[in-house]
């Protein structure tokens, strides 16, 4: 069997509630302040990586297509990576992390994935992404990152385009994960479709840890 694109993701709480509305106002409300305590949960997520994930490497943001940043005007895991990097270097500075944000090219206008099925989502995303410079990967650890893990098929075509050009080793980390629906209830386990896992980091985070960004949101969006 073949390895998975990935060896493991970690997401710091459920995309739900004040974590909802702050993500929201970032990527919606463009209130780029609230990427700073969004990128401070973002790296205790990926300092739980210490232990196991190499100490260097590359931090690749998800992209997005060009028509969607024009209309955005940001690239909000571009943001979130950051606001989590200028955090870990004080809290792991053993880490030598280096931003590469013009690594991973997305090739097409994906549609959104809300309301798609686990297997629509991977059809939707299959070969979106490519690398600019595969040289610049090429026995190169990459850490992935985006705003919300669902079922991992975004995640799972990033880390196969890097894969793909060399990479020695893929790692996804994410500010939340999203809870599935089954048989209209909740699917509180944490393994996914692909079989890769997907650990919820500090779940029962203390209140006020979002500093209050819940405030700033003018509006529950509901797509992404």
């Amino acid at each position: 069997m073949a390895p998975p694109p990935f060896v493991k993701a970690v997401a710091y709480g459920p995309y739900e509630g004040r974590m909802k509305a702050a993500i929201h106002a970032l990527k919606y409300d463009r209130l780029h302040a609230a990427a700073h305590g969004l990128g401070r949960m973002l790296a205790e997520a990926i300092g739980q990586m210490a232990a196991e994930a190499p100490q260097e490497m590359l931090v690749v943001p998800v992209p997005l297509h060009r028509s969607k940043f024009a209309e955005r005007g940001f690239n909000q895991a571009r943001s979130l990576a950051i606001a989590a990097l200028e955090s870990l270097r004080k809290t792991n500075p053993e880490w030598r992390l280096t931003l590469a944000s013009s690594t991973l090219m997305r090739l097409r206008a994906t549609e959104s994935q809300a309301g798609l099925t686990p297997r629509q989502r991977r059809l939707n995303v299959r070969g979106a992404f490519v690398v600019s410079d595969p040289q610049a990967v090429t026995l190169k650890h990459i850490l992935v990152i985006d705003d919300i893990f669902t079922t991992g098929a975004t995640a799972r075509a990033a880390a196969l385009a890097l894969e793909q050009a060399g990479a020695a080793s893929v790692w996804v980390a994410t500010l939340a994960r999203a809870r599935r629906m089954r048989d209209g209830r909740r699917v509180e386990s944490a393994r996914f479709d692909d079989a890769e896992e997907i650990t919820r980091v500090a779940g029962n985070a203390p209140a006020g840890s979002l500093q209050e960004a819940s405030i700033y949101s003018s509006q529950d969006q509901s797509s992404f």
